[in-house]
């Protein structure tokens, strides 16, 4: 078997796990870096099926050059399909993205997963103060939680809930009630199972979203050993363009040029003008000044 054969097979049906009882594994994967290349030189009306293939140089330059120039149509000739167990709640997230072909678990035809995601002691975090949508530190660390804790009452509070709720579904099913409407008062944590198959442009798109340092924990963990530990061995140009001129790269509107180009003009930083660029736009203008090593203090 050849190299690339031997990797495919070392990664087929491989369950990573995920959470507490999560997982995903690779079910298939179509293409390779040089399926990317392959289908861009149809543009220019190369013909590749002679068997004639470019060289890795000259590979890697074309991958970095469509990435950086956001050439998305040639990296969705290579595909790859995944079997994920995730929590019903992070699912909805996973699901938002409308690019993929997804196949799920009906608890419909068959009875619902008797798994549900558990918080541990030191896992409970507290509300953001500055994002709306997210997470800030977490409650309370483990070395620091006693028995008695706060953080020890929500873990213990929520597997009676689990508890609680599997009996009662449990004995909706016992007495008849269809699948359907028996499930209805099953937690977001109850774990589902699907297939999902996507092309290698969206699922960047999607791992560029997800793996972001502003996204959920929990769909992080999975988005992570998705993109480390089967897209980058499957395709490890594609990955390297992608960690540079995607994932570790970030972006600058005009206002925030103009105001770049103001403290290399006066040679020092001015605190940034909360009526310009808004109070999260502040927050987001300073984070990327600090990856230049620049103060605004």
């Amino acid at each position: 078997m050849s190299e690339r054969a031997d990797l495919i097979e070392s990664l087929i049906w491989k369950k990573i796990p995920i959470l507490d009882d999560g997982f995903v594994c690779l079910v298939d994967v179509m293409g390779d870096d040089s399926s990317v290349t392959q289908a861009a030189s149809v543009s220019y009306g190369k013909d590749k099926r002679d068997g004639e293939e470019a060289g890795k140089a000259t590979t890697r330059r074309l991958i970095r050059y469509m990435m950086s120039h956001h050439h998305g149509t040639p990296f969705e000739m290579a595909e790859l399909k995944f079997l994920v167990r995730v929590p019903m709640d992070c699912w909805r997230q996973w699901i938002r993205h409308r690019t993929a072909n997804v196949n799920e678990y009906s608890t419909r035809y068959t009875e619902a997963i008797d798994s549900q995601q558990k918080t541990p002691v030191d896992q409970w975090r507290l509300q953001s103060s500055t994002n709306k949508q997210g997470s800030g530190q977490f409650l309370i660390p483990l070395e620091n939680a006693d028995a008695g804790s706060i953080a020890h009452v929500l873990t213990e509070k929520e597997a009676e809930f689990h508890d609680r709720a599997t009996e009662l579904y449990q004995y909706r099913l016992g007495c008849g009630i269809a699948r359907e409407q028996a499930r209805k008062d099953l937690p977001l944590s109850t774990y589902t199972e699907a297939y999902w198959k996507c092309d290698l442009r969206n699922l960047l798109h999607f791992l560029g979203l997800r793996m972001d340092s502003h996204a959920q924990l929990e769909i992080r963990q999975y988005a992570t050993a998705i993109g480390e530990q089967i897209v980058a061995p499957l395709f490890p140009l594609c990955w390297e363009a992608f960690l540079d001129f995607q994932l570790n790269a970030m972006t600058l509107s005009f206002q925030e040029i103009n105001y770049i180009a103001g403290i290399l003009k006066d040679g020092h930083a001015k605190p940034p003008d909360e009526e310009i660029f808004g109070k999260s736009g502040v927050t987001d203008l300073i984070k990327k000044l600090d990856r230049f090593g620049v103060s605004t203090h």
